[in-house]
């Protein structure tokens, strides 16, 4: 099993907690991207998903200026550089979640996503056919 480590996204899209759910769909559309980390004082406190988004603010009936700190989820866990793939997905499934924030040494350095995930496995499945081959 292969880690999440040259395969996180360390380039977060940022907002502080302050600003509106607005803010947030925006810069996620503008950057094509869909989760934008939520930052107090400069650290990153958790992230906000298209889906916090559309059950909390939409379907949840919060006006669309609630903070993102307010519609964010805080029940997410965090993983390391060094968390395989696999514990990354089972994760996922277990909170619900197609995006976790990546620690390393008490900071947020990065997120991976499913889609990040997604790649990893292709391309390890891909790996494994080319050596299947070579062997036979």
């Amino acid at each position: 099993m292969a880690t999440i480590e040259k395969h996180v996204t360390r380039e977060l899209v940022a907002l502080e907690g302050g600003a509106p759910c607005t803010e947030a769909a925006r810069l996620m559309a503008s950057e094509s991207v869909g989760s934008v980390a939520v930052r107090d004082d400069g650290r990153v406190v958790g992230i906000i998903t298209e889906r916090d988004l559309a059950t909390r603010v939409l379907a949840g009936e919060l006006p669309v200026d609630t903070p993102i700190r307010q519609a964010m989820r805080r029940d997410l866990p965090i993983v390391t550089p060094t968390t395989t793939d696999a514990e990354c997905v089972a994760l996922m499934r277990d909170y619900t979640t197609r995006h976790l924030l990546v620690m390393e040494r008490n900071e947020v350095i990065g997120i991976i996503s499913m889609r990040d995930l997604i790649r990893l496995m292709l391309d390890e499945r891909e790996w494994l056919i080319g050596q299947l081959q070579i062997f036979i």
